[in-house]
């Protein structure tokens, strides 16, 4: 990795944001030759005062942050992330479009190539309905090769992985956080399902903390690394109008999924719809808007390609009794006059074979779209779908 240091040795360097660092390594070649340069020859180049160019010229000298920066460098390697630098082949290249991108991005997974990339963000404290919503979304276009790409946070983001993951999609989270410092804490299992299904990436150091300032630079990339941005619900002064804002400045699609006309935390997404954002009401009003990316939507918003999954008799009896509106575990233990223990397991398994989705407040709901084989007090050759 001691390519890499000159990379970390310029990002140091107070007063050299990524716009700043991108302007260096296109005007000199790369950060080495930024760091090698004279005074005047930095001072050429646009934003770069004598100042500056004087504490770029220290920052080559190797103890100026050499320890940190083996440090850093040392932690990556034990933990197996990666780091992609702005000229390597596999860096994201849409990202790599916007004025400012990171100079390099630190990788736990696999960034895949190529591809439609959509982002999914909205609110952090959503609806049942937001959630599943943001769900079946995310399956459905999961189903048609689409990466999805949002935020980890809680709500919208968690369904929005969770669904794709649920599909059998590729996913990516980009943090506001540095990659050791999982952020919401509860999304830890999250994290590493995510890095089995795509990758998780953060511009930030390894220890980085969920800092304010954190967030909205995060959004940039977001939306930077798409080809569209949705936002499921949001309200008026929501961080995703955030990630919205600057997904148009990108020249990138934006979606937004109408709400309740009653719920102010439909007030951001009715608003971007005014504002000029496509309505979405399935996935085929995303996959439209790409066809000529050589993507389509299918004839129908169907669930023909919906995977279809073995339960057995005791998860089939909870299944018939799940629908697309939660329903609390005590209520559906009443139904099924089953301990709240027994049905407890049972739905964890249901999750697990991604037929069920837990919402806040200890309520369950069937995955939208979700075909099932019954167990064995059924047919074995029937299937049910929640369609």
């Amino acid at each position: 990795m001691s390519e890499l240091r000159p990379w970390f040795a310029l990002k140091s360097v107070p007063g050299v944001g990524n716009l700043l660092y991108r302007r260096l390594v296109e005007h000199f070649g790369s950060p080495q030759d930024v760091l090698n340069a004279e005074p005047a020859a930095l001072t050429a180049v646009q934003g770069v005062s004598p100042r500056l160019a004087a504490s770029i010229v220290r920052h080559r000298t190797p103890d100026a942050v050499s320890d940190a920066i083996e440090r850093e460098l040392a932690s990556v390697r034990q933990k197996s992330y990666r780091i992609v630098t702005l000229t390597d082949a596999g860096y994201p290249p849409l990202l790599r479009q916007i004025p400012d991108p990171p100079p390099f991005l630190y990788v736990y997974g696999t960034l895949r190539e190529g591809g439609l990339n959509i982002a999914m963000v909205g609110s952090r404290n959503a609806t049942d309905y937001g959630i599943a919503t943001t769900r079946r979304l995310a399956m459905d276009l999961a189903r048609q090769q689409v990466c999805i790409v949002s935020g980890m946070a809680r709500g919208v983001d968690t369904a929005a992985h969770n669904g794709a993951i649920a599909a059998g999609g590729n996913t990516i989270a980009v943090l506001g956080t540095g990659l050791a410092r999982i952020y919401p804490q509860e999304n830890e299992r999250l994290f590493h399902r995510i890095a089995e299904n795509g990758a998780v990436i953060s511009e930030f150091a390894l220890h980085s903390g969920p800092d304010a300032h954190h967030f909205p630079a995060r959004n940039r990339i977001i939306s930077g690394m798409s080809h569209g941005t949705v936002v499921v619900e949001a309200t008026g002064r929501s961080g995703s109008l955030i990630t919205a804002r600057l997904a148009a400045e990108q020249n990138r699609d934006v979606f937004a999924v109408p709400g309740n006309v009653h719920s102010f935390k439909s007030v951001g997404t009715h608003s971007l719809i005014k504002q000029g954002a496509k309505l979405v009401v399935h996935a085929g009003d995303i996959m439209d808007e790409f066809s000529h990316l050589g993507h389509s939507a299918p004839a129908t918003p169907s669930t023909a390609a919906a995977p279809c999954v073995e339960l057995t008799n005791e998860e089939a009896m909870v299944m018939d009794k799940l629908d697309a509106e939660p329903v609390h575990i005590d209520d559906l233990a009443r139904k099924l006059a089953l301990p709240v223990g027994r049905l407890s397991g049972l739905l964890l398994q249901l999750e697990i074979k991604g037929a069920a989705h837990q919402t806040p407040g200890n309520r369950f709901c069937r995955v939208p779209g979700i075909r099932w084989r019954p167990g064995k007090t059924r047919n074995n050759n029937q299937e049910v779908s929640s369609e």
